[in-house]
C-alpha cells in the first residue's frame, strides 16, 4: 500500500496525549517520566471497569502484549449522558468519537460523529433489539437495555459503524459526564473562552441568582436559563462541561459544540501538564484516580496495562481534528415520525472508508473542507 500523504498541521502533542487518551490522564504523567506513570498506574487501573463489547463470546480471543497496538489503530471513544432520575439502562451517547492513529503512530485523526445522523441500526441479541432506522445516539441506549449495560450499548454502537463503514475497533473507551467533571474538579477547573452569548438546556438562574441544575429536554430558551457569557475566564467543573455540551441556539449547532468540546479538551491538557498538577503528587494522585473511576473499557483482549502503556508513545503525534459532512448539514433521507436528524454525505462516507484503509492523509490533502480548525 503507498504511504499516506502527510498533512502539514502545527505540533500538539500535549492536545495529542489528551485525546488520545479520553480521560486516560496517566499519559500526561509522562511527561514527568515512566517512574512517575508507574507510581500512579495502581491507582488508575483499579478504578477501571473492563469488559467485552462484543456480541458473541466466541470473537474474544486474547491479544499477546508483543502484538497489541501495533500498525494503525483505531479506537471508539464515548461520552455518556445519563441523568438523574433516568433508568439504569436509559442512557445515549452524547458525544461519540473516532480516534485513528497512523501505522507509523505519527499521526493522529479525531472525528466527531454527530449524535444525529440517522441509520440504519442493526439487531442486538444481548439487549433484544430487533432494528430498526434511528438517530445514531440511540444505538447505545438499545443495546444497553434489558441489562445488557455498558457493554451492550458500546458494543451495538460499535457494530453501527461497522455496518456504515467496515470500521474494526482495537479498543473501545466510554466515560459518563457526571465522571469527567469529576476529572475536571480534581484538576482545580479549567480556563475556556466562550465566543458567543451561549444560554444552557441543563441549567437555570435559581431566586439567588445562581445556577441550578435543571432536567430540561427542549430545544428552547426559557426565561430563566442560565448564560454562559462571551468572553475568556477560568471555569468551576459544571460550568466548563456544561458549556462544552451546548448545541441548541448556536449557529452551527452540532458543529459548535464539537468545537468546544475540543477547546475544552486542549485547556485540560494544557493545565495537566502544568507544574500546578505534575509538580504536585497529591493533586496527580487526585486526578488519575477520578478519572479512573469514570471509566470503562473494552481492550479487545489486550492486558490493560499493555493497552495504557502502548498509548503512551503517541504524545509525539500530530493531532488532525476532523468535521463530518465538511461542517454542514445534510438532508436526512428518513423519516422519523417528524424528529430532526441528519444524513451522511458521500464524503463522509469516504472519510470513513479511508479509516479502515489507513489512507486518511490522502483523504485530507484532496479534501481539505473535512479539516477542523478547533478554538484557540
Amino acid at each position: 500500500m503507498t504511504k499516506s500523504r502527510r498533512v502539514r498541521t502545527t505540533r500538539s502533542p500535549i492536545w495529542a496525549r489528551l485525546v488520545v487518551a479520553f480521560g486516560l490522564l496517566v499519559s500526561l504523567a509522562g511527561f514527568g517520566g515512566l517512574a512517575m506513570v508507574g507510581k500512579f498506574f495502581g491507582d488508575l487501573t483499579s478504578g477501571i471497569e473492563t469488559g467485552t463489547t462484543e456480541e458473541s463470546p466466541a470473537a474474544i480471543e486474547k491479544v499477546s502484549n508483543d502484538k497489541a497496538l501495533k500498525g494503525p489503530i483505531t479506537l471508539l471513544l464515548l461520552g455518556i449522558d445519563h441523568r438523574q432520575g433516568w433508568a439504569a439502562d436509559d442512557a445515549r451517547s452524547d458525544t461519540i468519537i473516532i480516534l485513528h492513529i497512523s501505522a507509523d503512530h505519527e499521526q493522529a485523526y479525531l472525528i466527531s460523529v454527530p449524535r444525529d445522523f440517522a441509520l440504519p441500526i442493526p439487531a442486538w441479541t444481548k439487549s433484544g433489539f430487533k432494528g430498526r432506522v434511528a438517530k445514531i445516539t440511540a444505538a447505545y441506549q438499545f443495546g444497553s437495555e434489558r441489562g445488557a449495560g455498558w457493554q451492550g450499548g458500546a458494543g451495538l454502537m460499535q457494530k453501527t459503524i461497522k455496518q456504515l463503514a467496515g470500521i474494526t475497533f482495537d479498543g473501545v473507551i466510554v466515560i459518563d459526564f457526571d465522571g469527567f467533571k469529576n476529572v475536571i474538579a480534581a484538576m482545580g477547573g479549567v480556563h475556556l473562552c466562550v465566543d458567543r452569548d451561549t444560554w444552557s438546556s441543563h441549567y437555570i438562574k435559581n431566586a439567588k441568582g445562581q445556577p441550578e441544575y435543571y432536567s430540561y429536554k427542549g430545544d428552547h430558551k426559557l426565561s430563566n436559563s442560565w448564560i454562559h457569557k462571551k468572553g475568556c475566564r477560568d471555569m468551576a467543573a459544571w460550568e466548563a462541561l456544561d458549556y462544552s455540551r451546548q448545541r441548541y441556539g448556536l449557529p452551527n449547532s452540532d458543529y459548535d459544540r464539537q468545537k468546544h468540546q475540543q477547546q475544552l479538551l486542549k485547556s485540560l491538557a494544557k493545565k495537566a501538564t502544568s507544574a500546578g498538577v505534575l509538580g504536585d503528587p497529591g493533586k496527580l494522585s487526585q486526578v488519575v484516580r477520578a478519572a479512573g473511576s469514570s471509566l470503562k473499557m473494552d481492550t479487545k483482549g489486550v492486558q490493560l496495562d499493555t493497552f495504557v502503556f502502548s498509548l503512551k508513545s503517541l504524545g509525539a503525534a500530530d493531532l488532525i481534528t476532523l468535521k463530518t459532512n465538511g461542517g454542514t448539514y445534510a438532508s436526512c433521507g428518513y423519516d422519523l415520525g417528524g424528529e430532526s436528524c441528519e444524513g451522511i454525505t458521500q464524503g463522509t462516507k469516504d472519510m470513513l472508508a479511508a479509516v479502515k484503509t489507513d489512507t486518511l492523509g490522502d483523504f485530507i490533502t484532496d479534501n481539505p473542507e473535512f479539516l477542523s480548525q478547533p478554538a484557540s
